[in-house]
């Protein structure tokens, strides 16, 4: 009996040590169209670009929503946000509350990760794995931190979407604490990451790494501002940076040096835990995904970035505002390098993880993902439908909407007036061409399926808003293009002025780079 008890236990040692760990890198408000393997030749990414060199590239990768906390519910949960929940970045208002002059009032959404799901932490601590959260959390406050959604460690994860702090000590978070005076978020959250790498135990790990990056606001060092100064002015844009999209100006163009300049301390820091793998002698029985949680911010907030060829960004229900880079490098599944045209999605990370990591699926629970194991092996998965709810308004331009894609086929649906979009995707990248009244059949089939999952999942509606003010609203949008326009061009383009200086002391940047 003792016997068979020791050879069970050594057993499960054994399957436990042989378990890959997985690191898993989210960026925030990281369009695909910023990183130098997907077209960027302003941006500067080698330790990314890595990553999808070395695993598979999906070129139809998507965030479940065009803002952050829906998108990273989905991640946690294996759910789309109509069904979990959280359709806004939690602290956004809601209802009457709403004190904007639109046409519809924004609807209710829930303010914290669900306790009653399973969140892909638990189910892999429950396998055996320990956890480890460095970074951005932004689904819940006291009672919903990532400590209390099965990881073991938590350095950063709290409430707020931004740093409080920015971008350099001191950070001012109260679940971190300050480095020296100057010193990089994005370095330190990656160190403290490789520390735990590097520190393992017999039993694999579950790391994530979650970067405030490239969130607003957007600093970085004089030197990697000079650095890309100077690569601008190498091949100087002209004309207009900025064009208005039915609602705000849209980034035309990537030549912003201070964004630049995060991005390639991003990429250094991604660069860091890489390097720590290499190190501890595990890169060959670890897994490592890397995705954003929405599409690049070309328009409100900092308008740091261009998504072109794709629409939009961040906040905004064309393919710029939901479009990810998503890598997933899984030694010896797949051949490294592989490119998947295969359409997927932000809930397909839950079931493919835990197959990679020798777990049963939870399908009650990743009820709207799939395993992507078969693409990774170079095979297919069935075909299915995408789908997309957002019943509020970005800050950044975007309506409250519904998507489906079905194919190279997406339709919007939007909630102010009930009209509908229609794209070809393979045929029309950036959806310029709507195709709604030629394709009425089309249209009619996707609508009664986008219709029927909404149903389904119980999704909230947004309703109609008795303050609306058309008057007031045309005046709105003549001081956009008349102020608000020119006041963008002459900013950004201040930006690789050699006399330009956000601050005296540069964020106090110039005392630590680590």
């Amino acid at each position: 009996m003792f016997r068979s008890y020791l050879f069970l236990l050594f057993t499960w040692t054994q399957a436990l040590a042989a378990a890959p760990n997985i690191l898993f890198i989210l960026a925030d408000d990281l369009g695909v169209r910023d990183l130098s393997i997907e077209g960027s030749v302003y941006h500067e990414t080698p330790h990314i670009d890595r990553i999808a060199r070395e695993g598979v590239r999906f070129t139809h990768g998507y965030a479940t929503c065009q803002v952050c906390s829906p998108s990273r519910a989905s991640i946690m949960t294996g759910k789309y946000p109509a069904r979990h929940g959280i359709t806004d970045w939690i602290g956004a208002a809601t209802g009457l509350d709403w004190k904007r002059n639109n046409k519809v009032l924004p609807s209710e959404y829930t303010r914290q990760l669900p306790h009653e799901d399973t969140c892909l932490a638990e189910a892999l601590k429950k396998g055996g794995y320990r956890t480890f959260f460095a970074g951005k959390w932004h689904l819940g406050g006291e009672g919903s931190f990532p400590e209390d959604h099965g990881f073991d460690h938590n350095i950063g994860g709290h409430h707020r979407g931004s740093p409080p702090g920015g971008f350099f000590s001191p950070f001012r978070n109260p679940k971190m604490t300050d480095g020296p005076k100057g010193q990089s978020l994005p370095l330190r959250l990656a160190h403290d990451t490789a520390s735990f790498i590097k520190g393992k135990a017999n039993t694999p790990f579950f790391a994530f790494l979650s970067f405030y990056s490239v969130h607003g606001p957007i600093q970085t060092t004089p030197d990697l501002w000079k650095k890309y100064r100077d690569k601008a002015g190498k091949s100087p844009h002209r004309g207009n940076r900025f064009l208005i999209d039915r609602t705000l100006p849209v980034r035309q163009v990537q030549d912003c040096p201070i964004y630049a300049g995060m991005m390639e301390t991003m990429d250094d820091a991604v660069g860091i835990v890489l390097k720590a793998l290499d190190e501890a002698g595990i890169a060959d029985n670890t897994i490592v995904v890397f995705t954003s949680d929405n599409g690049g911010v070309s328009s409100g907030d900092a308008f740091a970035t261009s998504n072109l060829p794709y629409r939009g960004g961040k906040g905004r229900q064309w393919e710029g505002g939901i479009r990810e880079p998503y890598y997933i490098k899984a030694p010896g599944v797949g051949r490294p390098g592989t490119i998947s045209e295969t359409p997927v999605t932000g809930t397909d990370f839950y079931p493919t993880l835990l197959e990679l990591a020798g777990l049963e699926p939870l399908p009650a629970q990743h009820v709207d993902g799939v395993s992507l194991l078969p693409l990774l092996r170079g095979g297919k998965i069935p075909a299915r439908d995408l789908f997309w709810h957002y019943p509020h308004y970005g800050n950044q331009g975007g309506e409250p909407s519904a998507i489906i894609r079905r194919g190279d086929w997406k339709l919007i649906h939007y909630y102010e007036d009930g009209r509908d979009e229609l794209y070809n995707l393979d045929r029309d990248t950036g959806e310029k061409k709507n195709l709604a009244i030629e394709e009425g059949p089309r249209v009619r089939k996707l609508r009664a399926a986008l219709d029927a999952w909404l149903a389904e999942t119980g999704a909230l509606l947004p309703k109609k808003d008795a303050r609306f003010d058309s008057a007031r609203r045309k005046q709105q949008n003549a001081v956009i293009k008349s102020k608000r326009l020119p006041q963008l061009e002459k900013q950004h383009a201040n930006f690789l002025d050699p006399a330009f200086q956000p601050n005296p002391t540069w964020w106090g940047s110039k005392i630590t780079k680590d």
